[in-house]
């Protein structure tokens, strides 16, 4: 059907509540709005839905959410897992907890039990659920950093990662089939409870949680390290009570919560924009730093699985450390004291995203684990360790992306905010009882590894037209790639899409031997590197650099020609 008749069939038809259908004929005269809404389903990706809020087929509803949630219980049904249930958890966003209850309703009404948590509780947190549960699957519904105008809804395998090739595709298959929204089944909350197919979940799997993040401690924390002065920030999310619950347990006497964003809210009224890659998000963090001669300041996304980190520098001012340079302080970290007291495995690995920077290959090298590169994407370093079980290949030891994800142990399949938290509090208190600072240390990283400098460009481009655009932007890169930039030429061009990795100088062709992405990536001299991709989940294109310099100096200078090179202009 057109996107009028798909309009004016949601607009009539009663199975959509009132409320929707008043708000649809509240834009019947703004085409362009309604087209927005109506021109195509809200796309259930490789990692679930993700999207707007409001009425219609291409926005985040309960209607959209039961349609995705059928196709889920029909694959579920399909591989015979329904005795296995789906755990289910959110956060703080706009309809999180409507969209919980849906989803468990939904697979009550077709005969799989749901396990939902009685109140918002971090990502990883329903990861170490999923495997704890022993369930076939697990749902959260969050649109992690994005504006409070989205919400989304991710989809976890009984391995405790997102659903990776093939599932993601059959699952994928099975929501695509559903036209009829009213095909998706519900039942009352009363009669799932009283059939047994819903239980409210809650302290019982916190408790199992922090226990399994204290195993992964290192170096337990001297008095002097106990005085780290620690400020941090849950940015209105769900990170706020296991992160303190954590950093109690372990000792540290000195944690202070920004209090105007310690607590839930969907509008996100003090930052607007939740993410905490973004230095704006810290301004009321620093305040309260400078206030108790704070040592360190954290933030958590909402679904607290990425860490943003703000450091003293030399001159006593907070400095933010982008997520490779948080990467490689962890991973030095975990690293050397691993191997200082003997645990660091032989067949140890560190795993990276495509995306991330270089220095974690010098790190791994010196440290003898091997380097392992994924794509982008956390689920693929989840898949990677549900391998190494399964193979003995090699010992999970710390992953990143530079998109500020980490995750220490295997406790959660998918990064981690709390156990990063732990383990960069852990890290700090280290050093600072050897008299010196993180930003300190990752002087010297800089020192013994290369002067390594990242950065990402995202362009935002919206709607329909934005769409189109992405995609002849990626076409245009793809038939006529750039043989320079900056001052680098450029070595081989990896096409994930086509799987292959062409040498420049000698026209060899050979597979990237990784699953096909839309990713381009442009190796050159130097240790320079440039990726391009779409997002999977925002309306953007992006672009990311990366160079080694003599200095840091040196460095940012090369990453600024770089970046500015007509190559990479967008008309």
């Amino acid at each position: 059907m057109k996107y009028l008749e798909i309009y004016n069939e949601w607009l009539t038809n009663p199975y959509f509540d009132e409320a929707t259908r008043r708000e649809l004929a509240a834009i019947k005269d703004n085409d362009k709005e309604v087209k927005e809404r109506f021109y195509k389903d809200l796309e259930f990706g490789t990692g679930g839905l993700r999207g707007i809020l409001g009425a219609g087929i291409n926005r985040m509803n309960i209607y959209t959410v039961r349609r995705a949630t059928q196709g889920l219980a029909n694959y579920i049904i399909k591989q015979k897992g329904e005795s296995k249930g789906v755990v289910i958890a959110y956060d703080s966003r706009r309809m999180s907890p409507q969209f919980a209850l849906q989803t468990a309703l939904c697979l009550a009404a077709n005969g799989i039990k749901a396990y939902m948590f009685e109140s918002l509780r971090p990502t990883p947190e329903l990861s170490f659920a999923v495997r704890e549960l022993g369930c076939i699957a697990g749902v959260v519904i969050t649109a992690s950093h994005n504006p409070p105008e989205y919400n989304g809804y991710k989809v976890y395998w009984e391995d405790g990662a997102q659903i990776t090739p093939p599932k993601d595709l059959e699952i994928i298959d099975e929501v695509n089939v559903i036209k009829d929204f009213s095909v998706a089944k519900t039942m009352s909350g009363e009669d799932a409870v009283r059939n047994g197919l819903l239980k409210i979940i809650g302290s019982e799997i916190d408790n199992k949680y922090i226990e399994s993040l204290k195993k992964l401690v290192i170096n337990p924390i001297n008095e002097k390290g106990k005085d780290l002065n620690i400020v941090y920030t849950p940015l209105h999310g769900s990170g706020n009570i296991p992160a303190q619950r954590i950093l109690n347990e372990l000792g540290y006497k000195n944690v202070y919560v920004v209090p105007e964003q310690e607590y839930p809210d969907s509008e996100f009224s003090t930052v607007g924009y939740p993410n905490p890659e973004d230095p704006s998000v810290f301004e009321m963090a620093k305040k309260l730093a400078e206030e108790v001669n704070g040592d360190i300041i954290l933030a958590t996304d909402p679904d607290a699985d990425r860490l943003g980190v703000q450091v003293r520098d030399n001159k006593g001012e907070f400095v933010l450390f982008n997520g490779n340079m948080t990467g490689a302080l962890i991973a030095e970290y975990v690293l050397s004291q691993r191997a200082k007291n003997g645990t660091l495995p032989e067949n140890g690995a560190l795993i990276k995203t495509i995306v991330s920077g270089n220095m974690a290959d010098r790190i791994a090298k010196e440290y003898g684990v091997n380097l392992i590169e994924v794509l982008t994407g956390f689920k693929y370093i989840g898949e990677q360790i549900k391998l190494f079980e399964e193979t003995g290949a090699h010992e999970f030891v710390f992953g990143y992306e530079e998109s500020n994800g980490y995750l220490v142990g295997t406790h959660s399949r998918d990064k981690d905010a709390i156990a990063s938290v732990m383990i960069l509090c852990e890290a700090a208190a280290y050093y600072k009882s050897q008299g010196i600072t993180l930003y300190e240390q990752m002087q010297n990283i800089y020192k013994k590894y290369g002067y390594y400098e990242e950065k990402t460009v995202p362009v935002t481009l919206m709607g329909i037209e934005g769409m189109e655009k992405i995609k002849s932007i990626m076409e245009e890169y793809r038939s006529n790639p750039p043989k320079s930039a900056g001052e680098y030429q450029i070595l081989k061009v990896r096409d994930y899409m086509a799987d292959t990795i062409t040498d420049t100088r000698t026209g060899e062709v050979i597979p990237t031997g990784l699953p096909k992405s839309d990713v381009l990536y442009y190796e050159m001299n130097d240790d320079a590197w440039c990726a391009i991709r779409p997002s999977g989940t925002e309306p953007k294109i992006k672009f990311y650099f990366g160079v080694k310099g003599s200095s840091k100096e040196d460095a940012l200078g090369r990453l600024d020609r770089l970046m500015n090179d007509e190559v990479f202009k967008i008309n």
